[in-house]
């Protein structure tokens, strides 16, 4: 859909970010479309406070980028046709699909840090949702932006740490491109009743780069593209998921501490 002309004049005056749609379904409990052009980008962390945080694996952590490539720890999402993201010194690059973990997990904390693609620094023409695309789809279901939105803006709910098409940020804390960003997570999987209607929702408090971004917000369905679809019940278990959309984002230092583990 091609923004209104008023939209594009108000993100010239850098009101709002022209990138978006506004003939998509209101988020519950908002007065926002799914990826609305109108919302308000979220205010820019302070820069003195950002820092990435290199936190090791503790006792009991699932360490998921090891060896040369993805295969130790990683399927493919199209099974044996995908392809194995290689790993060189300790990062993983994305590279031509999706994958997900061969373990799977409910209630964890999750650590990552992740940087934009080579050359996006310098790229002019990379914007918005086509600068350094990924994402962490926690149970391959719900999903936590990655993007690299230093220098760029894009609908407020597909930001960089925004739980996509829902909820953007309480700020912007991106690290320069290039640098390398910090994602610590404390995820709660969602529980579902006997009839399979949703009974808790899955919920998510996450801190980038030492600022707090989200907090315990709740999903209010599964991720999707310019839609709000309903929870389906689930097993209580599943995979975490990382997203190829095209740009080569790159990973380091990705672990998991399960619930159960982290309780000890």
């Amino acid at each position: 859909m091609r923004t209104p002309a008023y939209l594009l004049l108000l993100a010239a005056a850098g009101l709002v970010a022209a990138e978006g749609y506004t003939d998509t379904p209101l988020i519950p409990g908002t007065q926002w479309h799914v990826h609305d052009s109108a919302r308000p980008q979220p205010p820019r962390a302070d820069k003195e406070k950002l820092k990435c945080n290199l936190e090791k694996a503790p006792a009991g952590a699932v360490e998921l980028i090891t060896g040369t490539d993805s295969s130790a720890n990683w399927e493919p999402d199209n099974g044996a046709k995908g392809k194995h993201w290689p790993i060189r010194d300790g990062v993983m690059f994305a590279n031509g699909n999706g994958i997900h973990t061969k373990q799977s997990f409910g209630d964890l904390t999750l650590h990552v840090e992740w940087r934009s693609a080579e050359g996006y620094d310098k790229n002019e023409k990379k914007k918005g949702q086509g600068n350094s695309n990924s994402g962490i789809f926690f149970m391959r279901t719900y999903e936590l932006q990655v993007l690299d939105c230093s220098r760029t803006e894009t609908y407020a709910d597909g930001m960089t740490a925004a739980i996509y098409g829902q909820q953007p940020p309480a700020f912007n804390a991106c690290n320069p491109s290039r640098e390398w960003n910090s994602y610590d997570v404390q995820w709660t999987a969602p529980t579902f009743d006997e009839a399979g209607k949703v009974a808790t929702k899955a919920r998510i408090t996450v801190v980038m780069n030492g600022v707090k971004v989200q907090d315990g917000v709740e999903y209010i369905g599964p991720s999707s593209h310019r839609k709000n679809p309903p929870y389906a019940k689930h097993a209580a278990q599943l995979p975490l998921g990382l997203q190829w959309h095209g740009d080569v984002v790159e990973f380091r230092n990705l672990w998991i501490l399960p619930a159960a583990k982290a309780a000890k």
